[in-house]
């Protein structure tokens, strides 16, 4: 009988602390690493990583897989960038708890904030339970690729407890946050990880109503902190516009402190938000400083849409031709767009906003006729692009209007053109700003939304991102080593959530590896999908250089392709190590 199930050998081991790197093996046995440094023995695998890196594998805490986990094995597009651990239920989206007469409530909520098919969520989704408990037992009974775990979202909180009462500007009674609180512990205490809201106008209902957690006050998310704290564990997450007025930092600094519990936001460069970025994170300091846990998640890119013609939105959704034909089939839409004659008609056409969002008027302009601020996304596309790579500059360079430019760009490879538009995050036009914040412990690298905005961002492809841009091809400016990249993506993202088995190639801790050829590592051309439920939409990104990914011992991915293996479960509350032995 071998000695171990598993010996990677030879490889250069960075193993999630923040350490440099070294030449090794690691060995596994019963889904735990047994032994790291110079292995003797046999196994029934050996693999050799000569050549290759050695990480844990990538922690993901911004998801939004709430609806996808219960029908989906894989778990792409997170699963394919080396991510083995996935934290979803954030920003106050979810699907429970869930009363049966809100199930159509809570599909609109997700579809209108996440950009999530809701045809695919209504065909996907059994809702074989009520209670957050109920779900965390559905979740358990569907083995994946990845581990997963998940946040009490508020918006499903609310409409449970409130039911037809839920809408902007509702005052729950006291009776009312008392039964919000409960359910929150109660469901923290079955195993959720934590409980999340979102305070922002960029996140409404299908219909364009103001998500729950918007108009609620300080006294109401302060006391379903509380209820956490009873239970004794679980993070706070937000997103927030964080307006000056609501005082965002002052109660969730209190909050931490009352409770030891970490507090965690989305901090962005955001049009949306009354605080540049740099005072998000001094007045966050401010608070820590005085005995607070508050953790800022920033983004490694910028953030916006990804337009085409099949996707969400793109340059011309308010010229009156783009109106008459978005309800046909894209065989008749692109017969369309490919006729001379429409494309002329439409491009001497005024954008009409009649109904268009009056607060979020600004992103829509930028949508419509940000020339300036929109790129042209051609092979080797590597998100921090400079102005010589806006639409307005290759239209000029091209002799051509930007409007046309645009209109031919969409249409290039039979329809399915890309621009990129970072509407968050790049208001630089660079990424210096990032730079400084990927050496603060304070922070940590997320919201990549794996899962989500399934028509606009492929952000789920964030920890090759990081690799092949921070770590080894940016030429803008400073990069970020490989030892503090793959610690940002492993050992600081499994710590916050409470997650200390994993993150770390240590013995005892579990067996999720990835093995990269660092050289090799290249983002792929991002494409529509129409493989969702119902033939739900979603845009895809695959990844070169992943040679294996191995989750619990198991390897789940070799070059790119799933084996089919499904070691992943449901995380059930903090994890901590099992065992730990000397390594040789």
């Amino acid at each position: 009988m071998a000695a171990y199930d598993l010996i990677i050998r030879g490889g250069t081991i960075v193993d999630g602390t923040g350490q440099p790197g070294f030449i090794g093996d690691v060995a596994v046995k019963g889904g735990l690493i047994a032994q790291v440094g110079t292995v003797h023995g046999d196994a029934d695998e050996e693999i050799d990583a000569a050549g290759l890196i050695v990480t844990p594998g990538f922690v993901d805490i911004h998801t939004h897989y709430d609806g996808q986990a219960t029908w989906d094995q894989e778990m792409a597009p997170s699963s394919w960038h080396g991510v083995t651990t996935v934290v979803m239920g954030n920003c106050g989206v979810g699907f429970a708890p869930a009363r049966p007469d809100r199930h159509e409530w809570l599909i609109q909520l997700m579809e209108g904030v996440e950009d999530i098919p809701g045809t695919a969520l209504a065909e996907g989704i059994t809702w074989n339970w009520e209670t957050f408990p109920e779900y965390l037992d559905a979740l358990e009974a569907l083995p994946r690729t990845v581990d997963v775990g998940t946040h009490v979202p508020h918006g499903a909180v609310r409409a449970y407890v409130l039911g037809d009462r839920e809408e902007p500007g509702a005052v729950p009674t006291e009776d009312d946050i008392a039964q919000m609180s409960k359910i929150v512990e109660e469901g923290v205490r079955a195993g959720a990880l934590g409980f999340s809201t979102s305070r922002t106008v960029l996140h409404k209902d299908i219909n364009g109503v103001l998500v729950p957690g918007t108009t609620a006050t300080a006294e109401e998310l302060v006391a379903i902190g509380r209820a956490m704290g009873r239970a004794g564990h679980g993070v706070f997450e937000m997103a927030s516009d964080l307006k000056r007025e609501w005082n965002e930092f002052e109660w969730m600094g209190a909050l931490s402190r009352e409770t030891g519990l970490p507090v965690t936001f989305a901090a962005l460069q955001s049009i949306a938000k009354d605080l540049p970025l740099e005072e998000q994170i001094a007045t966050m300091r401010a608070e820590n400083d005085n005995g607070a846990n508050i953790v800022a998640q920033v983004a490694l890119r910028g953030n916006g849409i990804v337009m085409a013609w099949q996707g969400t939105v793109h340059p011309f959704v308010y010229r009156p031709s783009w109106q008459a034909i978005k309800d046909l089939s894209w065989a008749e839409q692109k017969a369309k767009l490919f006729d001379p004659a429409f494309k002329a008609q439409l491009l001497a056409e005024a954008n009409d906003y009649t109904g268009a969002p009056e607060d979020i008027l600004t992103v829509v302009m930028v949508i419509t006729q940000g020339w300036l601020m929109q790129y042209e996304m051609d092979p080797g596309f590597d998100y921090e692009p400079a102005d010589d790579e806006t639409v307005q500059a290759r239209a000029t360079a091209a002799g051509v209007d930007p409007q046309e430019y645009a209109y031919d760009l969409l249409c290039r490879d039979e329809g399915t053109g890309f621009i990129y538009l970072p509407i968050l995050n790049y208001a630089d036009r660079n990424l210096d700003f990032l730079v400084p914040l990927q050496h603060s412990d304070d922070t940590v690298n997320s919201l990549s939304d794996g899962g989500a905005h399934c028509g606009t961002i492929c952000d789920a492809a964030s920890p090759t991102f990081m690799l092949q841009h921070w770590v080894r091809d940016r030429k803008r400016g400073d990069r970020i080593t490989l030892e503090n990249a793959i610690k940002r993506q492993c050992q600081d993202t499994a710590r916050l959530y409470g997650l200390e088995d994993r993150g770390v190639i240590a013995p005892g801790y579990l067996a999720d590896l990835n093995l990269i050829d660092l050289n090799a590592l290249k983002l792929g051309k991002p494409w529509l999908a129409f493989d969702l439920p119902a033939g739900g939409r979603r845009l895809l990104q695959k990844a070169e250089g992943y040679v294996a990914t191995i989750k619990n011992g198991t390897v789940t991915f070799r070059n790119g392709e799933w084996t089919g293996a499904t070691p992943g479960g449901l995380i059930r509350g903090p994890q901590r190590v099992e065992m730990l032995e000397a390594a040789e």
